[in-house]
């Protein structure tokens, strides 16, 4: 076992992991953030994206101790208690949330692109959101809530 220190949604943290154990595995078992989800560990679902030093992530990728001071969002980052973040009361608003086993990602996922580019084309935003699968929605209300957010500080 290693120590790892990071900071966790503005909380900083002192955890023991094995040196094979993921961040994801880490945020979900060790600290009991389990609006990360774990879908097919291998990095190709985006199900388990979080945002680690501003950029979006695979968690189920990422070996934990290569986050060692590290800044990680997750999904329970981003509201304020009972109030939604902006992204999150924009899914809702267009009909982007439909199983919701993807949308913890896919959130993260627009939040980074928004970061970084706050009025996004309609290819940006695909580009954004392109490691992201979703079984339900057909992307299309995805695209339109991240449209709905262009330009506004998020």
């Amino acid at each position: 076992m290693e120590k790892l220190e990071l900071t966790v949604n503005g909380y900083h943290y002192q955890v023991q992991v094995e040196p094979d154990e993921t961040l994801l595995d880490m945020l979900r078992e060790q600290l009991k953030l389990t609006g990360t989800k774990s879908g097919c560990n291998k990095g190709e679902c985006g199900a388990c994206t979080v945002i680690m030093n501003g950029m979006a992530v695979n968690s189920c990728l990422v070996p934990a101790l290569q986050a060692r001071h590290a800044e990680i969002l997750t999904i329970e980052g981003l509201s304020k208690g009972e109030e939604l973040h902006p992204i999150q009361e924009a899914f809702l608003a267009s009909g982007a949330v439909q199983c919701g086993y993807c949308t913890p990602g896919m959130i993260l996922s627009v939040k980074a692109l928004l970061d970084n580019n706050p009025k996004p084309t309609v290819a940006e935003i695909q580009e954004g959101i392109s490691g992201n699968l979703c079984r339900c929605t057909g992307y299309e209300q995805i695209v339109q809530a991240v449209q709905s957010l262009a330009g506004k500080k998020v």
